[in-house]
């Protein structure tokens, strides 16, 4: 799909307050280690995570989105009540029902008539929020959209480090239960406008997505329960995304790593980040990386990966940036925006 009116007004996002080590979290689990025979240092040595974060106890999805929605809307500078819809990409939810999005929605005093919902989609859910408003401000049906997204990862983590602890835990139960110990929590908004009300013109290109459904049982998370296979997550992965970057290849303009000046990918770690790399042929500087002091922090990710490269200087008027998400089930997209 292409796009002639979208724009990327504005971001915004919100970073939990605690930072939590890889080694804190080791030493939760230290006699489990021991017994196994997993040697000191394996959490970042193979995820390359030194650290991530968690939200004070209690911390609400809409609470910490409403937030990052703030900051976006401020830099947008633009009244919330022109906002037409508001999607929140949330993996966390604030309850089964109502959505987290109408919590949004009444905290930032949305008008009445802007739609509200949520979509799911692990962690490609912020592209697909992105993808839906897009075809909204399309059309012209409206001006504005909100993408919000909140992800807290302390009650899973913490879970799974006093499920690990037990002295039963085997070696098997251990691996499946590694992944989740990489996650992370952070907070991410976006303002998207129709190219008319534009004051940026971040313009939105074009987006293409490929599905792998089959490999849907590779990674299965409840609230306080993930469990990944690591090993075949990455194989199918890393072949999806190959496969959706040759579709990108065919249908969005420019798209080539030399055409690219950066990119905003989602990101699990260390691995999946050089595997992805080398298997669609781009240059491994090129990706804005933050996974090793945040950690893997779902949706969240590639907006907050965004948003901090604009922040550090990494992006200049007219870059080609490249956003790139997966997420378990699986599913793929590629965006393409032009700075």
């Amino acid at each position: 799909m292409l796009f002639q009116n979208v724009a990327i007004e504005a971001l915004g996002y919100e970073l939990a307050p605690h930072r939590i080590s890889s080694d804190w979290l080791e030493d939760q689990i230290s006699e489990t280690m021991q017994r196994l025979g997993i040697p000191r240092g394996r959490l970042e040595q193979l995820s390359g995570i030194r650290e991530r974060r968690f939200w004070d106890a209690g911390t609400l999805p809409s609470a910490v989105a409403t937030l990052a929605a703030r900051k976006a809307i401020a830099a947008a500078d633009i009244d919330p009540a022109q906002i037409g819809i508001v999607i929140n990409t949330s993996v966390c939810q604030d309850y089964l029902e109502p959505s987290t999005a109408c919590f949004v929605h009444r905290n930032l005093g949305l008008a009445p008539r802007a739609i509200n919902y949520d979509v799911r989609n692990a962690c490609l859910g912020f592209l697909n929020g992105m993808y839906i408003a897009a075809l909204m401000i399309e059309s012209g049906e409206i001006d504005y959209a909100l993408i919000v997204n909140g992800e807290g990862s302390q009650d899973a983590v913490m879970s799974t480090i006093r499920r690990l602890q037990r002295p039963e835990t085997t070696l098997q139960e251990f691996r499946d239960n590694f992944a989740t110990l990489t996650l992370g929590s952070g907070a991410a908004a976006m303002v998207l406008a129709h190219r008319r009300v534009s004051k940026q013109g971040h313009k939105l290109n074009g987006v293409v997505s490929l599905a792998a459904t089959e490999h849907n049982e590779l990674c299965v998370g409840m609230p306080d329960y993930m469990k990944t296979d690591a090993s075949a997550l990455l194989v199918a992965g890393v072949k999806l995304a190959a496969e959706t970057w040759q579709l990108a290849q065919e249908q969005l303009p420019d798209w080539s790593d030399e055409q690219i000046a950066l990119y905003a990918p989602h990101q699990v770690g260390a691995r999946h980040m050089a595997a992805v790399a080398e298997a669609i042929g781009i240059t491994p500087s090129k990706l804005y990386l933050n996974f090793p002091v945040l950690g893997n922090i779902g949706p969240a990710a590639l907006p907050i990966s965004l948003a901090q490269a604009d922040e550090a200087g990494r992006l200049q008027p007219g870059d080609h940036v490249g956003l790139l998400g997966i997420g378990s089930g699986l599913n793929c997209s590629m965006m393409s925006v032009t700075w």
